[in-house]
């Protein structure tokens, strides 16, 4: 093994690895260390995402929404279908083979790229140096590059009122190998993690009750949108209680969960608990003392608008940095900082990544919410439109939601896009493009779209932003 390269990446996640692509094509040098190890104790590429997040929740989401669809919607469609059983196993190998295929599918890539894949520990030292700890009983050893991109993500933040024990209560990764259905289930925080893993089980046939500190549904997204998600998740049978402080839980043959709220002291009795109040930086013991790493509030790495951190030839990218814990924000910066590092102009437009939250209906929003406008004094001018008056969301049977466009209201260029409804994860794109291109609610309003679709209620919001909705009363 060489113990030189032109870049190491710590981390394989979607910011480490695309970050390592990248470079590769780039004609660079490139080492991955990473420490992750899949389900049955083999290392596995791809982070938390492709292991124990996006993916595998994605999985049991659409097996659950399937199974949903059989008991609940298709009798609308004419179709009548016997008594239903539920493979709670079966269900969770699927998930894990679709987890196994990415993984591996990125595996190829690295062969492909000629890329060197090291499973263990990177820690970092001085003088752009890093020790690499093998998993198992290897010798460390030192390795040294040009540049060092630390991607090391984030993980659960636990609480000290609810400790994790893996079986009665769970972070968000125990939350996707219940063997089967609690018949009540218990959610610490309903922001987006804790109201996707609700879904999940809920839709299999738990009650759900998630239990929110906060007063504000769903305060980041706009609050038009986030009033209109609450009420189709109470009509689905989730009891969402906010302002719901969690004091104390004890576990015994059930999870007794103590909290208070503006009524004072309650408690619940659930028989699983699923802690989902966010996740922190994984930066514990990442580098040495001697390398003089600055870190800020909460673990994160100080960097500037290139990822640069204080050190020489040394960047972040990822959840171990500023901005949203997204994916695709991490897979972007890693792009930046291999194109950075190869001399080229690399750059991240971070107000127009999107945030999507994959519930039924699904929320999906990009750039500014209007109580952030009106917290800023910016004029807006905005224009919403039903799906129910959509003819493909009528014959989707998917009539609830909405889209909701902001424009200025002096220059008309779009500031913000929120969606609520069916596939709303697909129709944001045309949004986040439509920003990046500082295009106005009039481009979107004159862009013919194809009839009948889901995307023409963008078309409709666009139109009623100036008043001249055609299919609603403006």
């Amino acid at each position: 093994m060489a113990n030189s390269y032109d870049v190491i990446v710590i981390g394989a996640g979607p910011a480490g690895y695309v970050a390592a692509i990248r470079c590769a094509q780039l004609g660079l040098s490139a080492v991955v260390i990473d420490d992750m190890l899949s389900k049955n104790g083999e290392p596995a590429l791809g982070g938390t995402c492709l292991n124990v997040g996006c993916i595998p929740s994605k999985a049991l989401l659409d097996s659950s929404e399937q199974y949903h669809r059989i008991t609940h919607s298709l009798a609308a469609h004419g179709i009548k279908v016997g008594e239903v059983d539920l493979d709670v196993p079966t269900m969770i190998a699927r998930k894990d083979k679709v987890v196994k295929d990415m993984t591996g599918g990125i595996a190829l890539l690295f062969k492909a790229h000629k890329i060197s894949w090291l499973p263990g520990r990177g820690r970092l030292l001085g003088d752009k140096a890093v020790e690499y700890t093998p998993q198992g009983k290897g010798k460390a050893e030192v390795l040294k590059a040009d540049n060092i991109i630390i991607a090391t993500g984030s993980r659960p933040i636990e609480i000290d009122a609810a400790p994790l024990d893996g079986e009665r209560i769970v972070d968000s990764t125990g939350a996707l190998d219940f063997g089967e259905v609690p018949k009540r289930l218990g959610v610490i925080g309903a922001g987006v993690i804790g109201l996707e893993l609700g879904s999940v089980w809920s839709r299999l046939g738990s009650k759900v009750v998630l239990l929110e500190a906060q007063e504000t549904f769903l305060a980041p997204a706009d609050q038009q949108i986030a009033r209109a998600a609450h009420k189709q998740f109470v009509n689905q049978g989730l009891e969402i209680r906010l302002g719901a402080r969690v004091t104390t839980t004890k576990v015994g043959k059930q999870v007794s969960v103590h909290y208070e709220d503006k009524e004072g002291k309650q408690n619940i009795q659930v028989d699983k608990l699923i802690v989902a109040v966010g996740r922190r930086p994984q930066t514990d013991n990442l580098a040495a003392a001697e390398a003089h790493l600055l870190l800020e509030d909460r673990g994160f790495i100080q960097v500037d608008d290139l990822c640069r951190t204080n050190l020489p030839g040394v960047y972040a990218v990822g959840d171990v940095v500023r901005g949203p814990m997204l994916a695709h924000k991490g897979s972007e910066e890693g792009i930046m900082v291999a194109e950075t590092i190869a001399g080229q102009k690399g750059h991240v437009n971070y107000d127009t990544i999107p945030w999507v939250i994959y519930t039924h209906p699904e929320i999906a929003w990009v750039g500014s919410t209007e109580q952030a406008l009106k917290s800023m004094g910016v004029p807006y001018r905005s224009g919403t439109f039903s799906f129910a008056a959509t003819g493909r969301a009528r014959a989707m049977e998917e009539a609830a939601g909405l889209v909701k466009v902001i424009a200025h209201a002096e220059t008309d260029r779009v500031l913000g896009v929120h969606i609520c409804g069916p596939q709303a994860s697909e129709l944001i794109a045309e949004a986040v493009l439509a920003m990046e291109y500082v295009a106005s609610a009039e481009d979107l309003a004159r862009t013919i779209h194809a009839h009948p679709t889901l995307s023409e209620a963008v078309h409709e919001a666009a139109l009623a932003v100036d008043k001249r909705s055609i299919h609603k009363a403006n």
